[in-house]
């Protein structure tokens, strides 16, 4: 695959007994790494879900976008199995740049199923603070107390949404479900979005 492009792995792991949270289970898979220039990543798990199986297993989806040239691998810590070997190469597109890890991007479904652009220019202490681009007001004005909206995270080399279901609770939010696992390979762009959001 490409720099700068996505794909979804999606497996069956046995856990034994009683699987585990999806969070959880992510611990125990190894991401390897082998890039081209000796250094750093080369992929990153944008996010993850999945469900237990009716014979026990877990299963588990997750969303991989490369980030440089080289090898990646996802390997099951329990049994090294390799879930997912990926070959990534320059990307042929002209405008493809490098993953910089600093640009998150911020989408809000308005109730009627347009996205709206979060604007967070003016470094506001909460989403809710912040202004919506295309209408020139706050999120707050736009998003009624108690009512779910779908928002959009996008934090990869990829340009992938990663879509969250969120309520409105007075000056803060809550996640409706717990999934998908949101950049499990990016706790910084957690910690931000957590304090933003104010989880």
């Amino acid at each position: 695959m490409e720099v700068n492009q996505a794909v979804m792995v999606t497996v069956e792991l046995d856990f034994g007994a009683q699987a585990p949270s999806i969070k959880s289970a992510l611990t125990e898979i190894d991401r390897r790494y082998k890039s081209d220039d000796g250094q750093g990543r080369t992929f990153a798990i944008l996010d993850a879900y999945g469900e237990s199986t009716a014979d026990g297993k877990l299963h588990i989806s997750m969303h991989v976008s490369s980030e440089k040239p080289g090898m990646g691998f996802l390997i099951f810590r329990r049994t090294g199995e390799v879930l997912w070997r990926g070959k990534i190469v320059p990307s042929t597109h002209a405008s493809a740049t490098p993953f910089s890890g600093k640009n998150l991007t911020i989408l809000i479904d308005d109730g009627a199923g347009k996205s709206l652009t979060v604007d967070g220019s003016n470094n506001p202490s909460s989403v809710l603070e912040a202004r919506v681009r295309e209408l020139g007001v706050p999120v707050k004005s736009m998003w009624p107390d108690g009512q779910d909206r779908e928002l959009t995270f996008i934090y990869s080399a990829c340009g992938c949404p990663v879509k969250a279901h969120v309520r409105r609770v007075g000056d803060r939010t809550i996640r409706t479900t717990e999934l998908p696992v949101m950049f499990p390979d990016d706790p910084q762009a957690v910690t931000t979005i957590a304090g933003l959001m104010r989880w």
